[in-house]
Formats: C-alpha cells, sequence, structure tokens
C-alpha cells in the first residue's frame, strides 16, 4: 500500500508539472522538450531534493547547451558533434561534481544538436529559459500538490516490523526448544527481509527530516519523529540479536520439560508485546524477565573455568538465554510510555 501511494502521488504530479511545463513554454513559444525533460528528472521524493538538486541541474544544463552549440558552430550537424557535446558534457559535469544533473545535462546538449538551424546564441538563451520553467515548475508541484508526507508510512512501517519481529522470534524459539533438526533458512530469510524494511524505513525518516525546513507541520512532529528513529534503532538491534539466535549451534540442550516450557512462554509473551503493542504491560514484562535472568544464573553455574576462557565454547543453553534477557531489555525499552502512543498514531 505505501509503494502504492508513493508511486501513485509522484506519477500525477510528475503529470501535472509536464502539462504546465509544455503549456507554458508553448505560450512563449519555445520548444517544449528540454523543459518537459528537466520537469520529468526534478520531481523528487522530498522538496528539498527537487530544489537542492535543481540548483545543481541549472549550471549543469548550461554547461550542456553550450557545448552543443559551440560544437555545432565547428562542425555542423554531424556524428563528431554529438559524440563531441555528449562526451565534454560528461567531463566538465564530472570535474565539477555536478552530479545531479549530467544525466539531463548531457540529454539536452544532444537534444539541441538536432534543433539548432539558425542564431545559435538566442537558441542557447531559450535554453537555459526552458531549463528554468522545468525546473521552477516541477519544484513549484512537488510542493503544493501532494505535499511530500511519509509520517504515517513511518509509523506503519515500524509497527509492521515490531509485529514481524515477534512472529520470526516466536518461530526461532519454537525450532530452538523443541524443533532443533529443522530447516532454518526460512527464518534467515524473514530476518533479510527485516533488514530491508529497516533500511527502507530510516530512508522515509530521512526524508521526512528534510522537509522539516519547508513544512511547519513537520516541524511541530520533530518530537514524533525522535522517537520512531528511537524505535527504529531497538528495532535494528532486536534484529541483529535475532540474526545471532538463529547461528547459535544447537546441540543437545540440557533443559527440562519444565524448563523449555517457561522460556517458551516467555518468548509467547514477548512474541505478542512486539505484535500488539497497546496492550504492552509493564509489570508482567518484568515478571518474566526476572524467570528468564534466574533460569540463566541457574545455567551459568554449570559455566566451567576453562569455558570462561573460552567464550566461543560456552554452552548453547547460556548464549540462548543471554540473548533472550537483551531482547526482553530491548523490548521494554522500545514500549517506554511515550513510544507506545506509536501505534495509536497509526490510525490517526
Amino acid at each position: 500500500m505505501r509503494s502504492f501511494h508513493f508511486s501513485g502521488g509522484r506519477i500525477v504530479k510528475t503529470g501535472i508539472a509536464i502539462f504546465l511545463t509544455a503549456t507554458i513554454c508553448l505560450w512563449f513559444g519555445w520548444p517544449p522538450v528540454f523543459a518537459v525533460i528537466t520537469a520529468i528528472v526534478t520531481i523528487e521524493p522530498t522538496v528539498s531534493d527537487s530544489i537542492k538538486k535543481g540548483l545543481v541541474r541549472f549550471p549543469a544544463s548550461a554547461i550542456g547547451s553550450a557545448f552543443a552549440v559551440l560544437f555545432i558552430s565547428l562542425f555542423g550537424n554531424s556524428p563528431i558533434t554529438y559524440t563531441l557535446a555528449a562526451v565534454a558534457t560528461i567531463l566538465v559535469c564530472y570535474r565539477l561534481n555536478l552530479h545531479a544533473g549530467l544525466l539531463v545535462a548531457t540529454l539536452t546538449s544532444v537534444a539541441m544538436v538536432e534543433v539548432i538551424h539558425d542564431d545559435v546564441l538566442v537558441s542557447f538563451f531559450i535554453r537555459l529559459g526552458t531549463t528554468t520553467i522545468g525546473l521552477l515548475v516541477s519544484t513549484a508541484v512537488n510542493m503544493l500538490v501532494f505535499p511530500p508526507n511519509y509520517r504515517k508510512d513511518i509509523l506503519k512501517s515500524i509497527q509492521s516490523i515490531s509485529e514481524r519481529a515477534g512472529s520470526v522470534l516466536e518461530q526461532t524459539f519454537q525450532t530452538i526448544l523443541f524443533d532443533s533438526d529443522a530447516n532454518r533458512q526460512e527464518e534467515k530469510l524473514i530476518v533479510k527481509k527485516l533488514v530491508t524494511e529497516v533500511r527502507k524505513t530510516e530512508k522515509l525518516i530521512h526524508f521526512q527530516r528534510d522537509e522539516s525546513s519547508l513544512y511547519p507541520w513537520v516541524r511541530e512532529r520533530e518530537a514524533e519523529l525522535q522517537m520512531a528513529e528511537k524505535q527504529l534503532l531497538f528495532l535494528h538491534n532486536l534484529e541483529f540479536h535475532l540474526d545471532a539466535l538463529l547461528y547459535i549451534p544447537l546441540h543437545k540442550l540440557t533443559w527440562t520439560t519444565d524448563e523449555r516450557e517457561i522460556i517458551m512462554n516467555a518468548v509467547t509473551e514477548l512474541a505478542n508485546d512486539l505484535k500488539h503493542s497497546v496492550d504492552y504491560d509493564h509489570e508482567k514484562h518484568q515478571c518474566q524477565l526476572k524467570n528468564m535472568t534466574d533460569l540463566f544464573w541457574d545455567n551459568s553455574k554449570n559455566i566451567t573455568a576453562s569455558d570462561a576462557l573460552r567464550p566461543t565454547e560456552f554452552p548453547p543453553e547460556f548464549t540462548i538465554l543471554y540473548e533472550l534477557i537483551t531482547i526482553y531489555d530491548l523490548v521494554d525499552k522500545f514500549f517506554d510510555p511515550e513510544s507506545v502512543k506509536i501505534e495509536k498514531n497509526v490510525e490517526k
């Protein structure tokens, strides 16, 4: 849903920018193709990106236009003109660090060779004018039509990552405690997907923060954005510990059936906390954490002095409980009184 919302809005904005840009250029009697190309590439995910990259694309387009004028004056409309105009534009833009404008500048340069037939100087300034129109129109459309707002996407993504983390946690411990011979590739694949989702959400937060200088409503929600960043950090750490659990070698575990049930009950409660944050019960969480801590210390008594000198040879029970207790601590921080509001805000 998020992908459709983002792509759909951007398509509509691109269409509006193209129509307005072409209309203005035709009103001036200028060929709209160069302005339309500029308008298409200037619709960025954020308005601030449109402005920043627009400031790069304008001089880059000017460079491309200048080279087209220069080489068509020297060689006319010939293959060498296209080649030199494109190569020279790429080299100069690259040397001047105008990377964001390199594509537009190169396209402008080679396209101009075909349309310059009379006064090359007039053609050059017309190209600057059409480029300016494309930049201004597309930036204005990006700012005013469906202004970028990633707040709900961020909150929904955090909620989704939390729910999926709860599911994979429960599935992982089901395998560890009761089916150690099972293939764990599916769980590893889910954790990789969690990593990808975390990266996407980080990008959305970056987009939202970029808009803070342009939209007052973004600045007003800075505290909420900081909380989302904090929660995402906890989820990233949670994903790290889930991944660590998947690579613990599972030899014959020494836990009794009762101990396994205690651990599985604690994991189920933890998974439910992640799946249903609004029902989080801090006292119940602390009670389960104490059970895990007691079991951890009971298991640690079985570690010999030689094991302590070789941490990589710790019993798997010790390592598994350590990771589980660490995850419990992370979840407790994830669901502090302020951050529990995140899921409720998703529906607003």
